[in-house]
């Protein structure tokens, strides 16, 4: 059986498949994949945090005048009109 492009059949046997693992695992097995995580370093964080305010400015500025042009087209073809 079809249903919204997927076989049902498949799913229920993915269902039955999937071990069920307590919580104290679950949390003995996210505390070993934290460890595997490279973390950034403080001055990596930092350079990126100041790189993403420095974009942020930028575009801001862009749709500022993206913004203004526009808005000065509508007013000009608004007083065509009155």
């Amino acid at each position: 059986m079809c249903f919204f492009g997927f076989d049902v059949t498949i799913l229920d046997e993915v269902k039955r498949t999937v071990a069920k693992t307590s919580p104290g695992e679950f949390v003995r097995q996210v505390r070993a994949e934290t460890s595997k995580v490279v973390w950034p370093t403080r001055q990596e964080t930092i350079q990126t945090g100041i790189m993403v305010m420095i974009m942020t400015f930028i575009l801001a500025m862009f749709f500022l005048g993206v913004d203004s042009f526009f808005n000065m087209i509508v007013r000009f073809l608004i007083g065509l009109v009155s």
